[in-house]
Protein backbone atom coordinates (compact mmCIF):
# COMPACT_ATOMS: atom_id res chain seq x y z
CA UNK A 1 0.00 0.00 0.00
CA UNK A 2 1.00 3.60 -0.49
CA UNK A 3 2.53 5.07 2.67
CA UNK A 4 0.69 8.34 3.27
CA UNK A 5 -1.39 9.73 6.11
CA UNK A 6 -4.45 9.49 3.86
CA UNK A 7 -4.01 5.73 3.67
CA UNK A 8 -3.30 4.96 7.36
CA UNK A 9 -6.66 3.36 8.06
CA UNK A 10 -6.70 1.63 4.69
CA UNK A 11 -3.30 0.04 5.40
CA UNK A 12 -4.50 -1.28 8.78
CA UNK A 13 -7.79 -2.50 7.32
CA UNK A 14 -5.86 -4.20 4.51
CA UNK A 15 -3.71 -6.09 7.03
CA UNK A 16 -6.83 -7.07 9.01
CA UNK A 17 -8.52 -8.34 5.85
CA UNK A 18 -5.42 -10.37 4.98
CA UNK A 19 -5.46 -11.89 8.48
CA UNK A 20 -9.14 -12.70 8.14
CA UNK A 21 -8.46 -14.41 4.81
CA UNK A 22 -5.71 -16.48 6.43
CA UNK A 23 -8.05 -17.41 9.28
CA UNK A 24 -10.61 -18.57 6.71
CA UNK A 25 -7.95 -20.85 5.21
CA UNK A 26 -6.98 -22.18 8.66
CA UNK A 27 -10.60 -22.93 9.56
CA UNK A 28 -11.14 -24.68 6.21
CA UNK A 29 -8.01 -26.72 6.88
CA UNK A 30 -9.31 -27.62 10.34
CA UNK A 31 -12.61 -28.78 8.89
CA UNK A 32 -10.80 -30.81 6.23
CA UNK A 33 -8.80 -32.58 8.96
CA UNK A 34 -11.65 -33.24 11.37
CA UNK A 35 -11.13 -37.01 10.96
CA UNK A 36 -7.33 -36.99 11.03
CA UNK A 37 -5.99 -38.68 14.18
CA UNK A 38 -3.71 -36.43 16.22
CA UNK A 39 -4.50 -33.30 14.20
CA UNK A 40 -4.44 -30.08 16.23
CA UNK A 41 -6.52 -27.15 15.10
CA UNK A 42 -4.86 -24.06 13.67
CA UNK A 43 -5.79 -20.44 14.18
CA UNK A 44 -4.42 -17.01 13.37
CA UNK A 45 -3.20 -14.45 15.86
CA UNK A 46 -3.73 -10.93 14.60
CA UNK A 47 -6.07 -9.14 16.97
CA UNK A 48 -3.57 -9.45 19.84
CA UNK A 49 -0.84 -7.97 17.65
CA UNK A 50 -3.10 -5.05 16.69
CA UNK A 51 -4.11 -4.42 20.30
CA UNK A 52 -0.47 -4.54 21.41
CA UNK A 53 0.57 -2.12 18.67
CA UNK A 54 -2.21 0.33 19.54
CA UNK A 55 -1.50 0.26 23.30
CA UNK A 56 1.93 1.82 22.88
CA UNK A 57 0.26 5.22 22.72
CA UNK A 58 -2.50 5.03 25.34
CA UNK A 59 -3.20 8.75 25.61
CA UNK A 60 -3.51 9.56 21.93
CA UNK A 61 -6.53 9.67 19.65
CA UNK A 62 -7.22 6.69 17.42
CA UNK A 63 -6.08 8.74 14.42
CA UNK A 64 -2.71 9.38 16.10
CA UNK A 65 -2.37 5.73 17.11
CA UNK A 66 -3.06 4.49 13.60
CA UNK A 67 -0.77 7.14 12.10
CA UNK A 68 2.19 5.83 14.12
CA UNK A 69 1.58 2.17 13.29
CA UNK A 70 3.79 0.47 10.79
CA UNK A 71 2.32 -2.40 8.84
CA UNK A 72 5.39 -4.46 9.78
CA UNK A 73 4.03 -4.52 13.34
CA UNK A 74 0.84 -6.16 12.12
CA UNK A 75 1.74 -9.66 11.03
CA UNK A 76 -0.83 -12.43 11.15
CA UNK A 77 0.71 -15.62 12.46
CA UNK A 78 -0.58 -19.16 12.32
CA UNK A 79 -0.35 -21.25 15.47
CA UNK A 80 -1.38 -24.76 16.51
CA UNK A 81 -3.88 -24.93 19.34
CA UNK A 82 -2.33 -27.62 21.54
CA UNK A 83 -3.88 -26.38 24.77
CA UNK A 84 -7.53 -27.02 24.08
CA UNK A 85 -8.99 -30.34 25.02
CA UNK A 86 -9.16 -33.21 22.59
CA UNK A 87 -12.61 -34.22 21.48
CA UNK A 88 -11.57 -37.75 20.63
CA UNK A 89 -9.32 -40.39 22.07
CA UNK A 90 -6.94 -40.10 19.10
CA UNK A 91 -5.88 -36.57 20.12
CA UNK A 92 -7.75 -34.60 17.47
CA UNK A 93 -9.08 -31.36 18.95
CA UNK A 94 -11.25 -30.10 16.07
CA UNK A 95 -14.94 -29.66 16.85
CA UNK A 96 -16.82 -29.32 13.52
CA UNK A 97 -19.68 -27.28 15.02
CA UNK A 98 -17.31 -24.80 16.65
CA UNK A 99 -15.28 -24.49 13.46
CA UNK A 100 -18.44 -23.85 11.43
CA UNK A 101 -19.46 -21.06 13.81
CA UNK A 102 -15.93 -19.61 13.66
CA UNK A 103 -16.09 -19.74 9.85
CA UNK A 104 -19.40 -17.84 9.77
CA UNK A 105 -18.07 -15.27 12.26
CA UNK A 106 -14.91 -14.81 10.24
CA UNK A 107 -16.83 -14.38 6.98
CA UNK A 108 -18.95 -11.64 8.57
CA UNK A 109 -15.78 -9.96 9.86
CA UNK A 110 -14.17 -10.15 6.41
CA UNK A 111 -17.25 -8.61 4.76
CA UNK A 112 -17.18 -5.81 7.34
CA UNK A 113 -13.51 -5.14 6.66
CA UNK A 114 -14.09 -5.00 2.91
CA UNK A 115 -16.99 -2.59 3.44
CA UNK A 116 -14.78 -0.42 5.63
CA UNK A 117 -12.03 -0.36 3.01
CA UNK A 118 -14.56 0.60 0.34
CA UNK A 119 -15.90 3.33 2.63
CA UNK A 120 -12.40 4.74 3.17
CA UNK A 121 -11.83 4.87 -0.59
CA UNK A 122 -15.20 6.57 -1.04
CA UNK A 123 -14.17 9.18 1.52
CA UNK A 124 -10.92 9.76 -0.38
CA UNK A 125 -12.80 10.11 -3.68
CA UNK A 126 -15.19 12.60 -2.08
CA UNK A 127 -12.28 14.61 -0.69
CA UNK A 128 -10.63 14.78 -4.12
CA UNK A 129 -13.73 16.23 -5.78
Amino acid sequence: MIKSNAFDYINVLDKAADASWLRNDAIANNLANVSTPGYKREDITFEKELTKALKHSDYHTMDAKVKHLTTDQLQARTYKDYNSLSYRLDGNNVDPETESVMLAKNQIKYEGLLNSINSEFSNLRAAMK
